[in-house]
């Protein structure tokens, strides 16, 4: 069995990491302790993971990770929640069959929050955004 499993982020500052996924994105922390050496944080953001490790990434211009996508049926309220958090983000743009807004996480990590209009969702997609088919 092959399976994406998690997106590893180096962390600068993982305390203000964890905060930004936990209060901006409802994450929920399953693991944290020592591991290989360094602070090691495990989270679940709704179906999807995480992991942290505390050390800052090496090249703060040149991310491996362009950015991550999250996606919602309730952009407004994430939007609020992270311009609350004073957290940079975009309004809210809408295109024909998504909504989406661009945010500024730590260590520059660039998060697109996205809410996928259900009715224009191609029937071969419709699995993927987890609509039922």
């Amino acid at each position: 069995m092959l399976s994406l499993h998690h997106t590893h982020l180096m962390a600068s500052d993982i305390d203000e990491t964890i905060r930004f996924w936990t209060d901006g994105f409802g994450a929920e922390t399953v693991f944290d302790r020592e591991f290989a050496g360094a602070r090691n944080v495990f989270m679940k953001v709704g179906t999807g993971r995480l992991h942290l490790y505390d050390q800052p990434p090496r090249n703060l211009d040149q991310a491996v990770v362009h950015h991550l996508g999250v996606q919602t049926d309730r952009i407004d309220e994430v939007v609020k929640r992270l311009r609350a958090m004073n957290i940079s983000v975009t309004d809210v743009r809408s295109e024909p069959d998504a909504s989406y807004a661009m945010a500024k996480g730590p260590d520059n990590l660039l998060v697109e929050i996205f809410q996928p209009d259900e009715a224009s969702v191609p029937e071969e997609l419709r699995s993927y955004f987890g609509f039922a088919t």
